[in-house]
């Protein structure tokens, strides 16, 4: 999808349950938001994992001129506010870990964790990068190609290197140049005593374009952060080394997991039964029960009812076959509500109720009949 996004029209994918921890993933310099293809696919099981590619990038929109990492870290907070993402996870390469790490030092209240892989807090020397600027600026991304590949992969024979290859040269030399410009400016003074973990950093033995040496002054910047060093990979190993990524991203986020289930069940919760009846629920808690509500916030709602392998909807409509079934009055009447905000009809309740009749008893199919009238009646009445 396309999100208009102050100067830009930005190019978006969201995978994963809605409710779900929330992890933005940020691509490298020349590539765009295929570069995450094999993570994406593995933590959208278990994440909300939102991708987009970069101003001058991919579909991105293109916007005459330089650009700079804090614009780029702007941009990507307005992604999170157009997607009423509160906080998320970020994961970034190369000039997406710089991003990622610029958005923490700007917002940390808006950035759960760090996930860096090989990046730096400053791209030196700054000619490097003017060099490329002036290099593209006269023979586009070709001038550039067969250096940027080298540093990228090990074997660019592969089927993987051949698309990231078509991703670097289907990049706008003038989107590109306008990246480099934003790692030519870009220094660690920024960053300095302003970045917290959880943070894992990690990088390719072989790379050096974000050598061993960059990934370890990230680690030292970063109070708690762990380093792994990747052996055999160079500067883009998402695919080359795709499952130790993934294996990785995994065990970073799991560091944060029981928060991450507390939070994600709170969001299911009030998206099914609505903000007023957990701002209600919530205001009566006592201490008696606090316990018991964090147990079915973190566990039911939190693990469960954000789990993709079932639709929300389906979920809904066993909810209520149920707790109809078990003659749960209470809770059945709750979840009838509840269809207002999970899409479940009037003539899907009623469905239900016959095949409890058919499987539990008529008596308590009937009995959840009656409650159910009621309940849609009035709903009607209020809608």
């Amino acid at each position: 999808m396309f999100i208009a996004l102050r100067d830009l029209s930005v190019h978006v994918q969201v995978q994963g349950p809605p409710g779900a921890p929330a992890l933005l993933m940020l691509h490298s310099l020349g590539t765009n938001l295929h570069v995450w293809d094999p993570q994406a696919e593995a933590l959208a099981r278990t994440h909300r994992v939102i991708r987009c590619d970069l101003r001058g990038h991919g579909l991105t929109s293109l916007v005459p001129g330089e650009t700079t990492i804090a614009t780029l870290a702007e941009d990507a907070l307005a992604l999170l506010d157009a997607l009423g993402v509160k906080a998320a996870h970020v994961a970034g390469i190369s000039i997406g870990g710089r991003i990622a790490m610029e958005m923490a030092a700007a917002q940390p209240e808006r950035v759960h964790s760090l996930f860096l892989l090989d990046t730096a807090l400053e791209f030196t020397p700054p000619s490097n990068w003017q060099a490329r600027i002036e290099a593209v600026g006269t023979g586009g991304m070709a001038a550039v190609a067969e250096g940027v590949m080298a540093r990228w992969v090990v074997d660019q024979a592969s089927p993987s290197s051949r698309a990231l290859r078509a991703m670097l040269m289907g990049t706008p030399a003038e989107g590109y140049a306008a990246a480099c410009a934003a790692l030519r400016d870009a220094t660690a003074a920024p960053l300095q005593g302003r970045l917290r973990g959880p943070a894992t950093v990690v990088v390719g033995e072989l790379d050096h374009a974000s050598p061993v040496s960059a990934a370890e002054a990230i680690r030292d910047a970063i109070p708690g952060s762990r380093l792994i060093v990747l052996p055999g990979v160079s500067h883009i190993p998402t695919f080359e080394a795709a499952d130790a990524i993934v294996a990785a991203l995994q065990a970073h986020l799991a560091q944060g997991a029981e928060d991450d289930f507390l939070a994600a069940g709170m969001g299911v919760r009030k998206a099914v039964l609505g903000e007023a009846h957990v701002a209600r629920a919530q205001a009566n808690v006592t201490p008696l029960d606090a316990p018991f509500q964090d147990y079915i916030t973190r566990n039911v709602w939190g693990q469960i009812w954000t789990r993709p392998g079932l639709p929300r909807h389906t979920r809904s409509l066993l909810t209520l076959a149920v707790t109809a079934a078990l003659a749960r009055e209470g809770e059945f009447g709750l979840h009838v509500r509840a269809t207002r905000n999970t899409g479940v009809s009037p003539e899907e309740i009623a469905e239900v109720l016959l095949q409890v009749g058919a499987y539990a008893g008529v008596p308590v199919a009937n009995h959840a009949l009656k409650i159910a009238k009621e309940i849609v009646a009035d709903m009607e009445k209020t809608s």
